[in-house]
């Protein structure tokens, strides 16, 4: 279990356990396991704050990840019922990252996905051994442990919209950030879900 590879369900858990109002929305999840795999595994959800686009992420984060046993979290939910329950639960390996997080530790967008990468290939070299110990590029790690190994994985990416809002006049540093996910997401064999949310309206940036 890591921070960004395979999360355990801590946060959902306290959601579910330490609030005093929880909404039953786990019904989400049986609408992105009818996208796993599919034409429409790239989903971006653009909602106000306090929307609980967060708390929808933890959720997803909580089913999927091999990183936790959730059956018992999710047994009393509405999902539970479904016939797909117990073929996708804790099955996949999950990527989650909070792009504002990332943002707010770094002095420019190229330095953010430096240490993005650095970050998350640290956590994947220990789960892999395929990994080769001096690659810097998530992405071709990605593809190396896909073409060696058939490793998918989902990608629960929050609050991606956050560069446009922190260097909103920085067509340089907005086009580097959408290259990346570009090349992460876009036709990648190794995808099985990317899920990303943020609270922009979904836009065409120039080419992307």
């Amino acid at each position: 279990m890591g921070i960004y590879l395979n999360p355990g369900n801590d946060l959902f858990y306290s959601t579910v356990t330490y609030s005093e109002i929880y909404v039953d929305k786990t019904m989400l999840i049986s609408f992105t396991n009818k996208c796993l795999f599919g034409e429409n595994k790239e989903i971006c959800v653009s909602r106000p704050r306090r929307f609980g686009k967060s708390m929808a992420e933890n959720m997803l984060t909580a089913y999927y990840s091999k990183g936790c046993d959730s059956r018992e979290l999710f047994s009393k939910f509405q999902i539970a019922q479904t016939p797909d329950f117990e073929k996708h639960l804790n099955r996949y390996n999950v990527i989650h990252i909070d792009m504002q997080k990332f943002l707010g530790r770094t002095k420019n967008v190229h330095e953010m996905l430096d240490f993005l990468q650095k970050r998350v290939l640290k956590e994947m070299k220990q789960t892999f051994s395929v990994i080769e110990p001096e690659e810097t590029s998530l992405i071709i790690a990605l593809e190396d442990l896909y073409g060696q190994c058939e490793e998918k994985f989902i990608f629960i990416i929050d609050e991606w919209d956050s560069i446009f809002r922190v260097h909103r006049d920085n067509a340089t540093a907005q086009k580097e950030y959408l290259d990346f996910l570009r090349d992460l997401l876009k036709g990648q064999p190794y995808v099985a879900l990317a899920y990303m949310t943020g609270i922009l309206p979904i836009k065409k940036y120039g080419q992307h």
